[in-house]
């Protein structure tokens, strides 16, 4: 880390590298941590009335953060709860309705002789498909004959049972903008770069090697792929895995075991929670995006220690995401990075979303910040959403990656990744950092202009 960087870091406040004759403390520097300073009370009113989510720990940037998010008006909210609570009540008598035969239930049903198994479902949850989303599912799941794209072709289609079955017309309807694409930069195409490249290598490589990396799986196109996935993120070295979900919740269980506590955003992705409670770690949850929360379960960990032995735990692992995909939030990280330095944790920082589409070099939240990579010591990331590919992938020192390789269950069992896949990614990340002659800022302007 750098003297700048940590200048951004410690409220402004000089904090410098211990020379030869200082001794230095576990996180590198001088033992004098530096106080969150906490902004007057009439600019946080000001804030909230101006319904603006601004950092309590300004200082810690080097541009002023602030979070803007549209509020539901009142009367949409009242309404849309309405619609619920009257669908709600009318789904219970048409559930007592069907009990009695009097109405069909077209959704599959356990039969009797399964009745003392465990339920694949939980109660509401069969409930809410049969009365509510039944309603509404003509919106979703809609079926598409084009790539997709800023811009794709769907699929006509027509129901005359109140959603339970759909006919379709045979007629597409064309040019309709996307919104809700994985596609962030316009690399999932049927044609152009990105394309012919994982045409090329499917004829040469062929679609899969239906082997792990520790048998006969492991190509060229990988060790190339890790290399320059370390170089674009500016770590020691890589390691990708073909399915984004596990490489979260397979590699969690080999970082932390029992006896270490894991401290988790309330608003992590599943594969995170997953992860986290496949590892037999202590896992406790702090607001999302709240310092003082987190800090207060850090200072708490560190003074109490274990549950009844009160011993020391073996590792503390902060887990966060870069930007959190339900709400749109950016996570506080010189903050959260602040906060692991002075109580000595480790960080795991998730850029599934974030990564490729944020920063100016497209290098994800740690770019956006202007910090150096080394103060995570977990970058993990997927290839699904800026790449338009597949897969995912962990960062950071060597001593780390070479852990994995051998203690991953992601790495060790799971099939590696597709060769077409592989160099897919391989070309939209030269894309991304302008080896081939583009830029991130052009594409972004075309992918603004295809939607537009």
């Amino acid at each position: 880390m750098t003297q700048s960087s940590a200048k951004k870091l410690l409220n402004g406040e000089t904090c410098h590298r211990t020379g030869q004759a200082k001794k230095a403390a576990g996180n590198g520097f001088v033992k004098n941590h530096c106080f969150f300073q906490q902004p007057p009370k009439s600019f946080r009113r000001l804030a909230e009335k101006q319904n603006h989510h601004v950092s309590c720990t300004s200082a810690l940037y080097n541009k002023s953060f602030v979070e803007s998010f549209e509020e539901t008006p009142l009367l949409v909210a009242v309404f849309t709860y309405m619609g619920y609570g009257i669908l709600t009540i009318f789904g219970y008598l048409r559930d007592f309705l069907r009990e009695w035969k009097f109405e069909k239930c077209h959704l599959a049903r356990e039969r009797e002789e399964q009745k003392d198994f465990v339920p694949l479902y939980q109660d509401f949850e069969n409930f809410y498909t049969r009365n509510l989303y039944m309603r509404i599912r003509d919106n979703w799941n809609r079926p598409i004959c084009s790539v997709p794209g800023a811009k794709m072709d769907l699929v006509e289609r027509v129901t005359h049972d109140y959603n339970w079955t759909f006919e379709h017309t045979g007629k597409v309807l064309k040019d309709v903008i996307n919104m809700g694409s994985y596609n962030y930069l316009g690399f999932a195409e049927n044609s152009g770069t990105c394309a012919d490249a994982s045409s090329e290598c499917t004829m040469m490589y062929g679609v899969g090697v239906s082997s792990t990396r520790h048998e006969i799986g492991n190509l060229d196109k990988h060790e190339k792929l890790e290399k320059l996935v370390a170089r674009f993120l500016g770590v020691e070295s890589s390691m990708v895995f073909g399915m984004g979900f596990a490489t979260n919740s397979m590699n969690i269980p080999a970082l932390t075991s029992k006896g270490c506590l894991i401290l988790s955003d309330e608003l992590n992705h599943a594969s995170l929670v997953l992860g986290a409670r496949l590892s037999g770690s202590t896992i406790r949850v702090f607001k999302h995006n709240n310092m003082q929360s987190l800090e207060k379960l850090l200072r708490d960990a560190i003074a109490h220690g274990q549950p009844r032995t009160h011993r020391p735990w073996k590792k503390i692992l902060i887990l966060v995401e870069g930007i959190y995909s339900m709400e749109g939030s950016i996570v506080r990280l010189p903050e959260v990075i602040a906060l692991k330095k002075k109580y000595k944790a480790y960080l795991y920082l998730d850029e599934a979303h974030s990564i490729g589409a944020l920063g100016a070099r497209g290098r994800g939240v740690v770019d956006y910040f202007g910090l150096d990579p080394a103060d995570v010591d977990i970058m993990m990331g997927t290839f699904t959403k800026s790449f338009g590919a597949a897969g995912g992938y962990i960062g950071g020192k060597k001593e780390l990656i070479d852990y994995l390789r051998s203690h991953s269950h992601s790495g060790v069992y799971a099939t590696s990744m597709s060769p077409p896949v592989t160099q897919q990614i391989i070309t939209s990340m030269k894309c991304i950092m302008g080896e081939d002659g583009t830029t991130l800022a052009t594409r972004w302007q075309h992918q603004l202009a295809e939607r537009r």
